[in-house]
């Protein structure tokens, strides 16, 4: 039995493709397209918020979810995390220039996705 090489495709404008298993693409996809990743990054593209306020602002997000996703974006260099020197501590986030990119990028997907999310969810009977 002879194993055939994997197919390729290739797509205009992605370098290198991004189908190898071993792609780096594939973790900042991850980190990028989650669920809580996507919707930091609208918030943040909006405005520099608090942590109280991204909290209010993404209905369902748990502390635990909310920290986490934030420093897996500020560790990728999407958000920036900014201490105020104040009693009692003051923390805002707001998107680096790459985030900022990437939000401008979302939100033509996310307003397909609002236009048609009733149709496709909630098919006809």
């Amino acid at each position: 039995m002879t194993v055939s090489a994997p197919r390729t495709i290739d797509i205009p404008g992605l370098r290198d493709g991004v189908f190898p298993s071993q792609c780096p693409s594939r973790i900042l996809l991850d980190h990028v397209t989650s669920k809580w990743g996507v919707l930091v990054l609208l918030a943040l593209g909006i405005d520099t918020l608090r942590w109280s306020e991204l909290r209010r602002c993404i209905d369902g997000i748990s502390e635990k979810m909310l920290a986490q996703t934030l420093k897996t974006l500020e560790a990728d260099g999407l958000v920036r995390r900014v201490a105020q020197p104040v009693v009692p501590p003051h923390v805002e986030y707001n998107l680096t220039e790459a985030g900022q990119e990437v939000h401008d990028r979302l939100v033509p997907l996310m307003e397909w996705i609002g236009a048609n999310a009733d149709r496709i969810i909630t098919p006809e009977r």
